[in-house]
């Protein structure tokens, strides 16, 4: 793996560090409103990603399958979004905001299924950064370095607010700095981790690369609608959210076209 690769499947994690070091430097948790718009950000960088960067690359590469081409972005989405149902059953996590736990019963700490909520959202940012690269490096797809590098960042500036979002409040659950800190960063450590262990499936069944990218996309898209537009349109002002979610997707998909 060289080391533009190794740079950028980074540079989610780097964004996702920053935004929970906020919480050294801010006093008081995030206002709803400010969460909300936060949360629409994030959910407009994913379905942009979602579409430009995963999906119709994927259809892309199938096209010597004629009509048939739309196949493997279907059969790997659809894998994807029962993945994540399948991770929501079985890992215990809290939603913010919430105050039921989610997946089975267990005796964790409030603070420790805060961070297990957002881990699971990240497991597919970094499917898709690292199924992306993976594209890249396999030299047999119009996947370039540029469109590799534009999810990565766009992924990293959805992730500082991120970062921020889980580590303030569990600096306000009473977690000192330094822990709650540690929290956000645990939090995104799955996304290289993630990013990693796609790439080296990746490289392993290179024809499976269409499947892997949407299969990356039904998992992001499952992650925006059961947990991210819930949370941007609860409440009332629930527009902020929306115009926030507009502004990711446009950022997302400038980045895409301008870099890729």
């Amino acid at each position: 793996m060289n080391m533009d690769v190794l740079q950028g499947i980074l540079i989610p994690f780097i964004g996702t560090t920053a935004g929970s070091a906020c919480v050294f430097f801010m006093k008081d948790a995030l206002g709803d409103r400010v969460q909300r718009a936060l949360t629409g950000f994030a959910a407009g960088v994913m379905v942009a990603a979602s579409i430009w960067s995963l999906l119709i690359p994927a259809i892309n590469q199938s096209e010597h399958m004629g009509k048939w081409s739309f196949v493997p972005a279907v059969v790997g989405f659809w894998i994807g979004v029962l993945f994540l149902l399948l991770l929501d059953h079985l890992i215990p996590h809290l939603h913010r905001n919430s105050e039921q736990a989610e997946g089975p019963q267990s005796h964790l700490e409030k603070t420790t299924m805060l961070v297990l909520a957002v881990a699971l959202h990240n497991i597919p940012e970094g499917m898709a950064v690292g199924v992306v690269y993976a594209g890249f490096l396999s030299g047999e797809t119009s996947i370039t370095a540029a469109a590799a590098l534009s999810l990565s960042i766009g992924i990293a500036i959805q992730n500082f607010p991120e970062g921020a979002i889980i580590s303030m409040p569990l600096r306000s659950e009473g977690m000192g700095k330094g822990k709650a800190f540690a929290g956000g960063v645990l939090s995104g450590l799955v996304e290289p981790l993630g990013a990693v262990a796609t790439i080296l499936a990746a490289a392993l069944v290179v024809p499976a690369l269409p499947y892997l990218l949407s299969f990356a996309a039904g998992a992001m898209l499952y992650v925006v609608v059961e947990e991210l537009i819930p949370e941007m349109s609860e409440g009332g002002h629930s527009n902020i959210g929306t115009v926030f979610f507009a502004a990711g997707f446009s950022v997302m998909m400038v980045l895409d076209v301008a870099l890729g």
